[in-house]
């Protein structure tokens, strides 16, 4: 099932999100469901609260920035309670965007590895550096489940040249390819005379 994207200005967007165990209800169906979105939209990756979830999950699928003829050293993968032990090396940049603030890209700097402990599918556990292009996609939706987005990281002016665009994004006053969710807008109070 392809489940609405929370567009930017949702509060769970800015919230450290919290770990889940494997009893956490319905998990096998939520990954199912956040891949199927995840390449409907498309997309390269997709945490938990994009979803309106504020857990520890997100999924990849980096094949799709690979250059040509290298798409097999992308990597799909499922990371739950993911924790980042060290992010390390030259630093590099790349315009990224992201599916909950369409319309919006920008040049982010990011180190050139990371190194994470998670857990996968079936709660294994696994503790594994990524580098290169892989690197970046699990650093963009390893901020989501801290709380933060891409624009955080984008100069000065550059945030400002946005802002137009940011809150275009939050009143929904964008063409989209697929379901998103807006945050909503507050009523009015009439004035009592």
């Amino acid at each position: 099932m392809i489940l609405p994207i929370y567009a930017y200005g949702h509060a769970v967007l800015k919230k450290k999100a919290v770990p889940i165990d494997k009893d956490f209800p319905g998990l096998d169906e939520l990954i199912a469901n956040m891949l199927e979105t995840m390449d409907k939209a498309p997309g390269v990756g997709l945490a938990a609260p994009q979803i309106g979830l504020g857990i520890r999950l997100f999924v990849i699928d980096s094949s799709h920035m690979m250059e040509e003829g290298e798409e097999d050293k992308g990597l799909r993968r499922i990371f739950i309670n993911a924790e980042k032990i060290v992010e390390e090396g030259e630093m590099c940049t790349y315009e990224e965007g992201c599916l909950s603030i369409p319309e919006v890209t920008g040049d982010v700097d990011r180190p050139e590895s990371i190194r994470l402990r998670y857990l996968d599918e079936n709660f294994e556990a696994h503790e594994e550096t990524f580098t290169g292009m892989n690197a970046r996609v699990i650093q963009h939706e390893y901020d989501h489940i801290e709380g933060k987005l891409f624009t955080e990281y984008l100069k000065p002016i550059k945030r400002r040249m946005i802002k137009r665009k940011l809150d275009k994004v939050k009143k929904g006053d964008i063409d989209l390819k697929y379901k998103m969710r807006f945050v909503p807008v507050k009523a009015s109070k009439k004035r009592r005379r």
